[in-house]
C-alpha cells in the first residue's frame, strides 16, 4: 500500500471493474436489448416502490381510524362526477382511499409472495439435495412425497394447510401476524415441489463430475460437497423458477384472500381489496374491485415477464 492510499480507494477499482464487467456482460445486454423486459421492469420497479416506501408515498393512511371518516365513504373517481382531488381512485365503503389502500395493500402481497418463495425454494432446494446426492430408499421416498403432492393442485394443498392451521390453534391466537405466518407457510408448502425436482436431477449430473469425485477422494465430507460444490452450480434454474413463482405466489394469496381465508380485513391485502368490492360491484361503484384487480395483474405480469426474460437469457441454447 502506498502512502496516502487507504482500503476504500483501492478496493474502489475492483467495485468499478465488477460494474463494468456487468454492464458488458451478455445478461445486461440482453436486457437492454430486450423492450418487453425493460417495460416489465419500470413497472415493477414502481409498483415495488409505492409498496416499500407506502407510508410516505400514500396521501392517506386507511388503516388510521382516527383519519377515515364514513361520510366520505363511496367516493368515484375523480374524473367522474362527485370526485374529489383529495381521492384520485375513490373510497371504498368505509372511507378509506383506493389509492393508500392498494400501496398498502401491494406490501402485504409482495411480503407474502416474496417469503412463501423463500420457504419453497429452501425447502425444495435442501431435499432436493439430499434426493439427488444421497439417492437409494431416500431418493425414493422424498419422490414419491413430491408425486403424491403434484397430484393436487397447489391452490387446493394451500387451503388445507391453511384450513388445518386455524383449526389446530386456538381461537386466541388468531392475531393478524400469526395469520401472515400461516399464510406464507400454506403457500410455501404448496410449492417446494419444482425446486425439488429441478435441484434432484440438476444434483444427479453433477455428483458424477470430475470436481465432485476429487473431493471425495481428498476425504471432503458429503455434506461439504453438497454445499460447497454441488449446490452453486445448481442455482442457476433455481433462480428463474423463483423469479416466476413470486407472481404465482402473490395470485394464490389473492385467491386465497379471496375466499375469506387469507390476512384478515384489518390488514387487508389486494386479494381481500377485490373480495371486499365484489360485493359492491352490481350496485354501481366498479372502482372497488377494477382498481386492484388492475394494481394485481400488473404486478404478476411485469414479474412474470421478468422470469420468461431471465429464462431465455440464462438459456446457453438460445445466444
Amino acid at each position: 500500500m502506498y502512502p496516502g492510499t487507504t482500503a476504500a480507494t483501492e478496493g474502489s477499482p475492483a467495485k468499478l471493474g465488477a460494474l463494468r464487467r456487468f454492464l458488458d456482460g451478455d445478461l445486461y445486454h440482453s436486457f437492454r436489448n430486450t423492450p418487453v423486459a425493460v417495460g416489465a421492469a419500470i413497472v415493477a420497479f414502481i409498483m415495488i416502490f409505492g409498496a416499500v416506501f407506502a407510508p410516505w408515498v400514500a396521501p392517506h393512511t386507511p388503516f388510521d381510524l382516527a383519519t377515515i371518516s364514513l361520510n366520505e365513504s363511496l367516493f368515484p373517481p375523480v374524473w367522474i362526477a362527485d370526485g374529489v382531488w383529495s381521492y384520485p381512485l375513490g373510497t371504498d365503503d368505509q372511507g378509506r382511499d383506493i389509492f393508500s389502500t392498494i400501496l398498502y395493500g401491494s406490501r402485504i402481497s409482495l411480503l407474502v409472495g416474496l417469503a412463501s418463495v423463500a420457504l419453497a425454494m429452501f425447502l425444495g432446494v435442501s431435499l432436493g439435495l439430499i434426493s439427488g446426492y444421497v439417492g437409494g430408499r431416500l431418493d425414493g421416498f422424498i419422490m414419491r412425497v413430491a408425486d403424491v403432492q403434484l397430484s393436487f393442485p397447489a391452490i387446493l394443498i394451500a387451503l388445507l394447510i391453511d384450513g388445518a392451521a386455524r383449526a389446530a390453534l386456538p381461537r386466541e391466537a388468531h392475531t393478524d401476524t400469526l395469520a401472515l405466518v400461516v399464510l406464507v407457510g400454506a403457500i410455501g408448502l404448496a410449492n417446494w415441489v419444482q425446486y425439488a425436482r429441478t435441484v434432484r436431477g440438476s444434483t444427479l449430473v453433477e455428483k458424477n463430475k470430475e470436481y465432485v469425485q476429487a473431493a471425495r477422494v481428498i476425504g471432503v465430507r458429503p455434506w461439504r460437497i453438497m454445499i460447497r460444490h454441488v449446490l452453486p452450480n445448481v442455482l442457476g434454474p433455481v433462480l428463474v423458477i423463483a423469479t416466476i413463482n413470486v407472481a404465482t405466489a402473490i395470485i394464490t394469496e389473492a385467491t386465497l384472500s379471496f375466499l375469506g381465508l387469507g390476512v384478515p380485513p384489518t390488514s387487508p391485502s389486494l386479494g381481500t381489496m377485490i373480495n371486499t368490492g365484489n360485493n359492491f360491484l352490481y350496485s354501481g361503484e366498479w372502482w372497488l374491485v377494477i382498481f386492484p384487480g388492475l394494481a394485481l395483474v400488473l404486478l404478476c405480469m411485469s414479474v412474470n415477464l421478468l422470469g420468461d426474460w431471465l429464462r431465455d437469457a440464462l438459456n446457453p441454447k438460445l445466444r
